[in-house]
């Protein structure tokens, strides 16, 4: 008995022992746990609990001078979703991608993924899709409000309103150059959740709001630009060039009304060419050449590249000499071709004959190379390049545009006799053409340089206005009477001048021509010019300048006053009448020649034949749509914009949105339809323009339309759905 109580007290405290020692494990683990590992662990815990989701702030609002949105977000969702929290991802990667129309595996692979934090599965979806996916409760998938940039005028001032990358930061134009007011704050969304997905209580539980951006007004007026891209449009096919830009300026403030060059590009999907120049291109680029061509698309020719002036250079000679007393209007010279610089002979343009004996207003006029030479020596090199320092064209303007670059110049040291004659002519120096035209934009406001610049104003969500750009006087170049002697010297190379192709009657056309050969790899490119034209009107006192520059014309000319003052003159003419500035005629210009406005007539439902003669008669120029479709007099006209009845000055253009005939390009059997750009237009009118060339209309929202499926230009088969979103 003895010995069984024995053993008992043994079996006892050997359990006893086990458990002392298992209880002092614990503890040991248990302090190693919390002491050494706790902050581990906790970090742990909170990242498999922890839901974080980033929400988009709204990025501002781009706006014209008047009010018109050149850029707005619009309201989108995005699919979040947390791996690690997904039990089912078989199931619930079959129903997101029915639901978003997806592929399965695609979405099977992203909620696949090793890892504790968010995926993101899709972006920027409707709404409709959104509250499905929503309906659905699938445990570790999260919808959250997000924005997509949209510009609804499209490739329209693509070059100063710029575009945004996929994660709204701006890549180009105003987008980039203000993309830190515009982006605003984004803001998070921090919820911490149970072993279900649901959300509970937590302390250090959060919601961050995003803060909107702010919104901007351009100096840009959105009619004058329809203007000046019509022109350049037409210049650019007219003169089959590489190239065709243009810029009109308020000489007085600064303020860029318009900027545009042709061939651009679309924000809306800025990686592919709209352009059979770039399309071409980019036809045979690698991965690598095509983000190099995307760069180069979306690079603004106006601020970022430079080129010879040529002859539109020589009023800044000019000038110079008349504020130094070196010369005057009807100073006498003499042109016998050339001139002896240095032991070389340095032609004129009509050489081997010469312009004779001619005034300096004349020597303007006949734009005559041996002149302005003669100017340049009498200027000497230290006086001629004070002068063209003070025009601004050694150093950047300062637009609130990206990338600016600035002209090239002789080292000042290094300018001998050759050189001072060959850039007193506009020879061997170069300049942007916002260099350019801030230049002259001096001579138009009696002397005095203004800042360029294309924001106006900024604007909170609301869109009021809480701060204004003021204009910015850069320095006085030239004396008033220096200036307006300038301008009448201008004034007559388009009355009586080679920039007689510019005259406007009743508007008194100031401006200068010019023709330049293009420097490639080092050296003059034989065959390859710069045709330009620069103008101010009305001459007295300017309301604004203009720039066109044609790169590589292969047309009917290579000549400036040839080519390019047409074009400056439609921008011009088109402008002051827009702007309700009164002609003036002197005594024989014949008032009779301008009529002020037209009532567009309503052509809805007639022949395109038809439709053409009658707006012919009210002096109205008819664009036909969907462009690059072919039709016959016989197509008949669906819709048209602007309205019947409205009134707008004459010239204007009226587009036309045409139905499809038989004999039309894409209504044969196995040929595509180009999809018009409804941007804009109401579900009525969208539906009518899509119905009339053979496409139907899928819609959703209601409103105006923001944007569309497949993109403006697309070539489908006819019977094809276009989707079309309304805001």
């Amino acid at each position: 008995m003895a010995e069984v109580n024995i053993r008992n007290k043994r079996r006892l405290f050997v359990l006893q022992s086990f458990v002392l020692l298992v209880f002092l494990g614990l503890i040991m683990r248990l302090g190693y746990l919390q002491i050494v590992r706790g902050d581990w662990l906790t970090e742990k815990a909170l990242t498999q609990q922890v839901r974080d989701i980033p929400i988009e702030a709204k990025r501002g609002t781009i706006y014209d001078r008047n009010g018109k949105e050149m850029a707005i977000s619009i309201a989108k969702y995005t699919v979040w979703a947390k791996p690690s929290s997904i039990a089912e991802k078989e199931k619930t990667s079959d129903t997101i991608a029915q639901i978003l129309q997806l592929e399965k595996p695609q979405v099977l692979s992203d909620i696949s993924r090793d890892t504790n934090g968010l995926v993101r599965i899709a972006r920027w979806i409707d709404e409709e899709p959104a509250k499905k996916i929503q309906k659905e409760c699938i445990k570790g998938v999260w919808i959250v409000k997000d924005n997509k940039r949209y510009y609804p005028y499209g490739n329209f001032a693509s070059y100063v309103v710029g575009h945004v990358s996929s994660d709204n930061s701006g890549q180009a134009g105003v987008e980039l150059e203000y993309d830190k007011e515009l982006r605003g704050l984004p803001g998070r969304m921090i919820s911490v959740t149970d072993a279900s997905g649901r959300d509970i209580p937590y302390e250090n539980g959060k919601y961050n709001e995003s803060k909107d951006g702010a919104g901007l007004i351009l100096t840009i007026d959105e009619v004058v630009q329809h203007h000046l891209e019509k022109a350049l449009d037409k210049g650019l096919v007219e003169n089959n060039a590489k190239s065709v830009m243009g810029i009109v300026m308020d000489p007085s403030t600064g303020e860029i009304l318009a900027m545009g060059s042709k061939p651009d590009y679309n924000p809306n999907d800025p990686r592919t060419p709209i352009y059979p120049r770039f399309q071409q291109e980019f036809a045979g680029y690698d991965s690598e050449q095509k983000v190099k061509g995307w760069f180069e698309m979306w690079k603004n020719p106006l601020v970022n590249a430079t080129y010879e002036p040529g002859s539109t250079f020589k009023p800044v000679t000019v000038s110079a000499a008349l504020e130094e007393g070196l010369t005057y209007e009807g100073e006498k010279f003499y042109c016998n071709g050339y001139a002896e610089v240095g032991g070389r002979k340095i032609k004129c343009h009509v050489y081997p004959r010469g312009h004779g004996e001619e005034t300096l207003a004349q020597a303007v006029q006949n734009s005559c190379n041996p002149v302005m030479i003669e100017l340049g020596r009498r200027l000497e090199r230290k006086k001629l390049y004070e002068y063209i320092k003070a025009f601004g064209l050694m150093s950047k303007t300062g637009i609130d545009l990206p990338g600016e670059q600035v002209g090239m110049y002789h080292r000042e040291e290094n300018v001998g006799p050759v050189e001072l004659a060959t850039i007193s002519f506009g020879q061997a120096n170069s300049v942007t053409p916002i260099q350019l035209i801030t230049a002259i934009s001096a001579i138009a406001n009696d002397g005095v340089m203004m800042k360029p610049h294309v924001v106006k104003a900024y604007v909170d969500s609301k869109g009021n206005i809480t701060d204004r750009v003021q204009p910015e006087q850069v320095r006085k170049v030239i004396s008033k009477e220096t200036a307006r002697t300038m301008r009448r010297i201008m004034e007559s190379v388009v009355s009586e001048g080679g920039g007689n192709r510019a005259f406007i009657p009743g508007y008194h056309v100031a401006g200068k021509t010019g023709t330049a050969q293009k420097v490639i790899n080092g050296g003059y490119a034989g065959g390859y010019y710069y045709a330009s034209f620069v103008g101010m009107a009305p001459s007295e006192r300017p309301d604004l300048v203009t720039l066109i520059v044609i790169d590589e014309p292969n047309g009917q000319s290579k000549y400036g006053g040839v080519v390019a003052a047409p074009i400056a003159k439609e921008v011009m003419y088109d402008t002051l009448r827009y702007l309700n500035v009164k002609p003036n005629y002197y005594v024989g210009e014949g008032s009779s020649l301008i009529i002020d406005e037209a009532i567009i007539p309503d052509v809805r439902n007639v022949t395109l034949g038809k439709a053409r003669q009658i707006l012919a008669g009210s002096l109205l120029n008819p664009v036909i749509e969907p462009a690059n479709t072919e039709f016959t007099d016989e197509a008949i006209v669906m819709d048209m914009f602007p309205s019947p009845d409205t009134k707008i000055p004459a010239g204007s253009s009226v587009m036309l949105y045409m139905k499809l005939d038989v004999k039309s390009q894409g209504a044969q059997a196995g040929q595509n339809v180009t999809v018009p750009d409804v941007a804009g237009k109401t579900l009525k009118e969208a539906g009518n323009i899509l119905q009339g060339i053979g496409l139907k209309l899928k819609a959703t929202g209601s409103g105006t339309a923001v944007s569309q499926q497949p993109a403006q230009g697309s070539a489908v088969p006819p019977g094809s759905v276009v989707s079309v979103e309304f805001n």
